[in-house]
């Protein structure tokens, strides 16, 4: 099939173009390159064009001939504050709604989302006592007596995190995840309008090399990775109990080869992640271990917090492995031991 990747030259993109030229697919690989991803004056690669997907008229020429859109381009990241939020909203939402309308003009109607897990919210919970709750926001004066956890509503008792399903409602808690959330809610009035089909895919916590260093709106991952370059120890929030999902980039670009050729009809979402849940201590932890060159060095638990951050979220994967076939192959355990040397993107 002919497939038009968006964001072809970014850190998953690259990986996903390679997988799907592997699969014999015809790749259109289109990038913004924004330098916010890619550092300023970085080169546009040799198979890749420069297409802005908020360009309609650049939009409609590199459609031509497509069969499905694998779409990457975005924004990412958490935001650092408030005057974030246009620059997701025209990149992300109105890019989003641009490259739709052209999919309807070409007579394209199969699209692949890369959405994330920050959809979810806080994530997923059960209280001994009554079953699944969705517990209230975490209170400053809790967090700031080092008390991280999250309450049952009803009674006060200590939760627990559960899997998370495709099924659960969507709370975007950032500016981020306001933008994905938007981005889906367009994608699904589309293919209910044009009866077009849509695979959103719901990343997990994304490791792998090639991964950007030090920028504010890197993962966690690449993060204590940046710190470990610059010989530092990784500094972790809170009591580094948060649990989390990683999934290796090479098991995302094989989720995105599934999706392409799974034939699905209408909107339909899906968690990418390893099914494997660790902490976000044993993380760093697994990072600093790895570094024979920075010997004693551990993670620092620093017992701060931010604002607004997830205590758990962890996802269900039955979904993705029944309905695409796909299911990660690349254990979080080996994989983070193997990014601890890993090159990164600067």
């Amino acid at each position: 099939m002919r497939v038009l990747l968006t964001g072809a030259a970014g850190f998953i993109g690259t990986h996903i173009c390679a997988q799907l030229a592997d699969a014999g697919h015809d790749v259109v690989a289109v990038d913004a390159m924004l330098p916010a991803a890619h550092g300023a004056g970085a080169q546009l690669p040799a198979d890749v064009r420069r297409v802005d997907v908020r360009d309609a008229v650049a939009v409609a020429d590199v459609l031509v001939g497509v069969d499905v859109v694998c779409h990457q381009a975005a924004v990412v990241g958490a935001g650092v504050n408030a005057a974030d939020s246009p620059s997701y909203a025209s990149h992300n939402d109105f890019g989003t709604a641009v490259l739709l309308a052209e999919m309807f003009a070409a007579g394209c109607r199969r699209l692949v989302l890369a959405s994330s897990m920050v959809v979810y919210g806080q994530g997923g919970y059960a209280c001994p006592e009554h079953g699944a709750v969705d517990p209230l926001p975490r209170r400053r004066e809790d967090l700031d007596c080092g008390v991280f956890d999250h309450r049952c509503p009803i009674g006060g008792e200590q939760i627990r995190w559960e899997l998370v399903g495709e099924d659960a409602p969507l709370r975007p808690r950032s500016l981020y995840a306001a933008s994905k959330v938007a981005q889906e809610h367009y994608a699904l009035a589309w293919a209910e309008s044009t009866g077009g089909s849509v695979v959103a895919l719901r990343y997990h916590n994304v490791y792998g090399p090639g991964m950007p260093r030090d920028t504010p709106y890197s993962g966690v991952a690449a993060i204590f990775r940046s710190s470990l370059e610059s010989g530092y120890a990784p500094r972790v929030f809170e009591d580094g109990g948060q649990m989390r999902d990683f999934v290796h980039v090479d098991d995302i670009a094989a989720a995105n080869v599934a999706s392409v050729g799974a034939g699905l009809d209408g909107f339909d979402a899906f968690n990418v992640c390893s099914g494997r849940p660790v902490s976000i201590l044993d993380v760093a932890t697994a990072l600093c271990g790895a570094r024979s060159d920075l010997e004693n060095t551990a993670p620092i638990v620093t017992g701060q917090y931010r604002s607004g951050d997830v205590r758990h979220i962890v996802a269900d994967p039955a979904k993705a492995a029944g309905l695409l076939g796909f299911r990660a192959v690349v254990d979080p355990a080996e994989g983070l031991r193997e990014f601890a040397t890993a090159p990164l993107r600067h």
